[in-house]
């Protein structure tokens, strides 16, 4: 399977980018996490998560395996919170490994990942957030959780315990897609609208900036840092 990607970070309309991504198309391994705004350092906690999940994932893992490695980026966050000015940090965070024939996933917070498979693309994450649990419960439909109040209430995050990741997996196939991105992507770009732009791309960098020219025109102005990893997995030429 011959794997492609592109990944791009940006600060939006604040000060700093709290947001890491880590990437690597040869080794199959993609990670992006979201340091948490308003709890002081959060680009230091989505480092050093994002840097444990990188390093640590092996070429094969399994969604338990997987789910260990976050607990351990946990342990990072919260040993980071020792030092003094960084005692509130914390981060949200997702990785895919994409490599054989299987694609393994994990999270924890609202960064999600969407895969492309058979013609659909599907959100294979669950936000662990106050307002997700409100669209599970029936409460909100699904495109009203890009504006309620509660969406910025996250119930998970790395830099506390008990770490409760969600993992799981999926053959991987020629033609499949995945998108990880974090909540000031999302938010603007909606799940329709990344198939359509997909659609039309023929390369990962077409797909994203496809979805990024829709993100400039719709967010405001002072928006959140964004993030996103697009990735392609073809047959070997």
């Amino acid at each position: 399977m011959r794997i492609s990607v592109y990944c791009y970070t940006n600060q939006g309309g604040r000060d700093h980018n709290e947001d890491s991504v880590r990437c690597s198309a040869e080794q199959g391994i993609f990670v992006l996490a979201d340091g948490l705004g308003g709890h002081g350092s959060g680009e230091v906690a989505s480092a050093l998560a994002a840097d444990v999940l990188f390093a640590g994932c092996p070429a094969h893992p399994d969604p338990d395996g997987l789910s260990e490695l976050f607990r351990k980026a946990n342990e990072a966050v919260m040993e980071g919170q020792k030092v003094p000015g960084q005692e509130e940090m914390k981060t949200t965070a997702v990785a895919l490994s994409a490599a054989g024939d299987r694609a393994v996933w994990g999270h924890v917070g609202d960064s999600r990942l969407y895969r492309f498979s058979g013609g659909m693309l599907t959100q294979e994450t669950r936000d662990h957030s106050v307002t997700y649990m409100k669209y599970l419960g029936g409460e909100i439909s699904y495109m009203d959780i890009c504006h309620d109040d509660d969406r910025s209430s996250l119930l998970r995050a790395l830099g506390k315990q008990p770490c409760k990741p969600e993992a799981g997996q999926a053959v991987l196939r020629p033609g499949d897609a995945f998108l990880l991105c974090s909540d000031g992507f999302w938010e603007y770009v909606y799940r329709e609208e990344m198939l359509a732009d997909l659609l039309k791309a023929e390369t990962p960098e077409q797909w994203a900036q496809n979805m990024l020219l829709r993100h400039i025109r719709r967010a405001p102005d002072g928006n959140d840092n964004l993030s996103l990893i697009c990735i392609f997995a073809e047959e070997e030429p």
